[in-house]
């Protein structure tokens, strides 16, 4: 793709985003969303095959059904209400539709088909922006009408994603599809505490972003996209291959990492509002994200892997990448636990 147009297509996404995370006027929101819908479709069609286009397709129907749900809700509410601001909602029906156009954009369950098909057809890159900077805008609208949603909804909603993150994972050997699995677990978390307290979810939505975005480049390096490629990494980059399956212990919550902070938190959170039986469920269904990424490092570490050539040129070492950021990056997807008592006092 031309730079030029890549660039300019990259900023309208950008534009997209700001403009909802910073409006006020439901009219804006919809635009905003609509920008960066449009705006997204060249990026997933890169690589100009079949089946990108195919994923480009869907995500171009779902979210173009979502916004058309959103902007019924936003009318249903100018009706009652007689105004556009987002701060209040004055009808239950608006409310329920507006927060099902939210969570169709941002792929919770049962609206959640489109991720991991979306996922899979698009390149790594393309990927990254999907599963990171496509949840801002949605997450940033739920953000603001966290007062006037449903909670019975919402809560069923993100039980049934984490249910799903879990399960979906499971049978996966493509890693673009576990990725889009776990962004649909996490997003579950994000939303079971958005109306409790919305802040806690931003913070989660920051280790999200920084796990997520850290795996992707991890992926990057060598060009890895499936688990058969992921083992050959072995006698590739060892370190990296090992970092990787940390990262991957850090999404799932395991304790020692920082994956494990945000969950705690909001396990904790939930319970301090008399809410018992949804996070012993919640926590119990992250036990399959958990298991499905144990699966993933038992088969790449602790499983034989292709032993390397004796020839002093290794071919493999041709499409490894740089990327100056990673260091910091994997220190915050890994280490940061400790900061836990901090990060509490804020949120």
């Amino acid at each position: 793709m031309n730079p030029l147009i890549l660039g300019i297509i990259l900023l309208t996404i950008m534009a997209g985003t700001l403009i909802v995370m910073i409006s006020s006027h439901w009219l804006f929101i919809w635009i905003g969303f609509e920008m960066n819908m449009l705006a997204t479709i060249p990026i997933l069609m890169k690589n100009f095959s079949p089946r990108s286009i195919e994923a480009s397709t869907k995500y171009f129907l779902t979210q173009a059904t979502a916004s058309m749900l959103l902007m019924l809700g936003v009318i249903i509410n100018l009706l009652y209400s007689g105004q556009w601001t987002t701060t209040k909602m004055f009808n239950q029906t608006s409310s329920i539709i507006i927060t099902t156009a939210l969570t169709m954009k941002l792929g919770l369950a049962p609206f959640h088909f489109w991720v991991p098909e979306v996922t899979q057809g698009i390149p790594l890159m393309s990927g990254l922006i999907l599963l990171t900077w496509q949840k801002l805008a949605p997450l940033s609208v739920l953000y603001q009408i966290a007062p006037s949603i449903n909670l019975n909804m919402l809560l069923t909603m993100s039980l049934l994603s984490i249910m799903v993150g879990g399960w979906g994972g499971l049978n996966q050997t493509q890693l673009r599809k576990i990725m889009a699995y776990s962004s649909i677990g996490h997003m579950g978390w994000m939303t079971a505490i958005m109306v409790y307290n919305p802040t806690m979810a931003m913070l989660y939505l920051l280790m999200y972003l920084t796990m997520t975005l850290t795996m992707f480049m991890l992926f990057m390096i060598n060009s890895t996209t499936t688990l058969l490629s992921l083992s050959h990494t072995w006698n590739k980059t060892p370190i990296i291959t090992m970092i990787v399956l940390t990262v991957m212990m850090s999404m799932g919550g395991l304790p020692p990492l920082s994956g494990f902070m945000p969950k705690w938190m909001i396990i904790q959170e939930l319970t301090k509002n008399d809410n018992i039986i949804l996070p012993t469920l919640m926590a119990m269904m992250a036990l399959l994200n958990l298991y499905f990424y144990m699966r993933l490092a038992y088969s790449t570490a602790l499983t034989m892997f292709p032993s390397s050539n004796n020839m002093k040129m290794k071919w493999q070492f041709e499409g490894t990448k740089r990327m100056t950021s990673l260091p910091i990056m994997i220190v915050l997807s890994t280490m940061i636990l400790p900061l836990t008592p901090m990060l509490s006092v804020l949120y």
